[in-house]
């Protein structure tokens, strides 16, 4: 017991000590004074993802569509709008992309890469609704490991960044992906409009692509900031490179089965179906098809061996 309390408190002196060496421009921003605001959305988040399912077992699930139309192009706004403004203030700044030190002055362009960063961490908790839609509707098999560690893990973990490093290094991850969800967002947008527009949305594997070059991208960058001795926290360059790893192998798990392993499968489906555009239809008619054809090969053996059989019999007979 006493090694459990001895650790308890030291816990709250490393985190006291943290505290001093903190930003302070913005500790008075809103969700900054402590963690706890953050940790109760993300453990709130995660009741839903127990609760959610269980309240919509028996129910019909929720259409949303002018809802979703609204919320995906809202969001291409408001991450174009956190990339227009990391890029000019960086570039106002006179930021360099292989080593930029956090400057913790009052300098007008420090303080908008440092307020951009917040709306970027802002960003990340208003994308827990992708989940609470997905469960709304019932689309259950969307709910992923790799959805769930993405959304709950970037909102935490960037209250991390905010409250000790928002700006220097951190503004290059930050517009990269901003940039990168504004193309995300656009596709579910039109995604919600229906099928006039969802037939032109070819390009979503490419987003995965764009993704997972994203994570590969961000190891390189944060290995060279390590190589030149960059001023910027190692502990969190290494943290970042860990992180940004189980990305690369999740999404390029996902990558898999949704594209590679499933290609042969309709291959296969698209000969027997023709032009189908969903893999509904695709089972659907294969399954008709094949139905089709095994119920026919039954009659017909039946048909041919009768029809020996009164040939013999009227031979016979003659």
């Amino acid at each position: 017991m006493e090694i459990v309390t001895h650790l308890i408190n030291d816990t709250v002196e490393f985190y006291k000590w943290t505290l001093t060496i903190a930003d302070k421009r913005v500790e008075k921003w809103p969700l900054m004074d402590n963690p706890l605001p953050t940790l109760a959305i993300s453990t709130s988040y995660l009741l839903f993802l127990w609760l959610g399912p269980k309240y919509m077992k028996n129910r019909e699930p929720f259409q949303l569509r002018k809802t979703l139309i609204v919320y995906n192009f809202s969001m291409v706004f408001l991450n174009f709008f956190i990339f227009k403004e990391l890029f000019m203030a960086a570039r106002s700044a006179n930021y360099s992309y292989i080593c930029q030190p956090v400057d913790y002055s009052d300098d007008p362009n420090e303080v908008r890469v440092a307020g951009a960063l917040w709306w970027y961490f802002i960003s990340k908790g208003i994308e827990y609704l992708d989940t609470v839609f997905f469960i709304l509707r019932k689309k259950f098999n969307q709910v992923t490991f790799l959805h769930v560690y993405h959304h709950c893990t970037m909102f935490t973990l960037w209250w991390i960044g905010i409250k000790w490093v928002a700006g220097g290094q951190s503004f290059f991850g930050a517009h990269m992906n901003a940039l990168i969800h504004v193309l995300m967002y656009l596709y579910y947008g039109l995604a919600s409009c229906g099928p006039k527009i969802q037939k032109y949305l070819w390009w979503k594997k490419y987003l995965t692509i764009i993704q997972m070059i994203q994570f590969h991208v961000t190891i390189g960058h944060t290995a060279l900031s390590l190589y030149v001795n960059c001023d910027f926290p190692h502990w969190m360059h290494y943290s970042l490179i860990c992180y940004a790893i189980t990305f690369i192998v999740l999404f390029g798990n996902f990558y898999y089965q949704t594209y590679r392993r499933q290609q042969p499968k309709r291959d296969a489906s698209s000969s027997k179906a023709g032009k189908a555009l969903s893999n509904g239809p695709l089972n659907g008619l294969s399954k008709a098809a094949n139905g089709a054809v095994v119920m026919g090969s039954k009659e017909d053996k039946p048909q041919e061996s009768s029809g020996r059989r009164k040939r013999k019999g009227r031979a016979k007979r003659d």
